[in-house]
């Protein structure tokens, strides 16, 4: 199944918005290149050169998160940790499409995505 496209256009705005939310007056809020590329059959956002976000092809978000983070986002409804080859993940949770319906509340996914893409450790 291939990724949910209208998700995939909701994260493009969202992405694509935020100079205008932060009007460029901090550097530290500038995403620089926000580069799109398929990946786990779903579409990625990478984020200074790490991927923040992923329309996944389940229909659902995949979010990079804080480690520390995981346990207390998974209690909310329609948030699980993602799943590698069976096995869940520490770093990376995934929020249904049911719980996306609110462009507010995936703004702030997003925000935690590139929040953790922006620490990740670099290659």
């Amino acid at each position: 199944m291939p990724y949910d496209r209208e998700l995939a256009d909701r994260l493009r705005a969202v992405l694509g918005g935020w100079d205008e939310r932060h009007d460029g007056a901090d550097e530290a809020e500038d995403l620089g290149i926000v580069d799109e590329k398929p990946m786990f059959g779903g579409l990625g956002f990478m984020v200074a050169g790490h991927l923040a976000v992923c329309a996944s092809s389940h229909g659902g978000l995949l979010v990079r998160v804080d480690p520390s983070d995981q346990d207390a986002l998974v209690a909310a409804d329609g948030v699980e940790p993602m799943r590698m080859a069976g096995r869940p993940s520490r770093s990376w949770v995934e929020v249904s499409p049911d719980a996306l319906a609110d462009d507010e509340v995936l703004t702030t996914w997003v925000q935690r995505g590139v929040a953790a893409a922006r620490i990740a450790p670099r290659r």
